[in-house]
């Protein structure tokens, strides 16, 4: 009996140390599928103000939108307006990120992905690789930004008059199936 009690130990404690080495060779985590790209206003590298028409299209419809955009080293501040009335808001400190829309604006329209194309679309590329998750990069060449998720091209941004504000920028963005044309004036700088 004390043998067998013993063999029943033993083999026991064998399968415990398998399972332990199986589990510290685990593969690594997968990236994560969505960005949840949150950056520090202050990573922006100066205080900016912006008018900004958007022209969304997806799935054969197209929503225009107005918004005044206001960043420093503190905040990003911004109103969105359809037919003259306030339709979204944002407010985001580097830390919380505070949204009001309306209850007509179609649900897809969500704070946390409207802060992430503008950061995308805004913030130097050095400063969106250093806020990017593993699994994800950005690349950028001659007027155009790519999002990748591992090999997949999750994201285009192009830059038409070769600049951030103050001009034309597309964002089509293939996962999501929409296009985002943001044509911006400079109110100050």
């Amino acid at each position: 009996m004390r043998h067998l009690s013993r063999v029943t130990a033993a083999a026991c404690l064998a399968a415990l140390l398998l399972c332990a080495c199986s589990t510290t060779d685990a593969p690594p985590a997968k990236p994560s599928a969505r960005l949840q790209l949150r950056l520090p206003p202050a990573a922006l590298g100066q205080s900016i103000s912006l008018q900004q028409h958007l022209t969304v299209e997806r799935e054969g419809r197209t929503d225009q939108l107005d918004t005044a955009l206001e960043i420093d080293a503190e905040h990003l501040d911004l109103v969105g307006l359809a037919f003259g009335q306030r339709v979204m808001s944002l407010h985001y400190d580097g830390h919380e990120l505070r949204t009001w829309r309306h209850f007509m604006l179609p649900q897809q329209v969500q704070g946390e992905d409207v802060l992430q194309d503008v950061q995308l679309t805004l913030w130097p590329a050095e400063a969106i690789r250093k806020g990017l998750p593993t699994g994800w990069t950005l690349r950028e060449n001659d007027g155009q930004r790519t999002l990748l998720l591992g090999e997949e091209t999750i994201a285009v941004i192009n830059y038409p008059d070769h600049k951030a504000w103050g001009g034309k920028v597309v964002l089509t963005n293939l996962r999501y199936r929409y296009k985002l044309t943001i044509q911006s004036v400079v109110t100050s700088e």
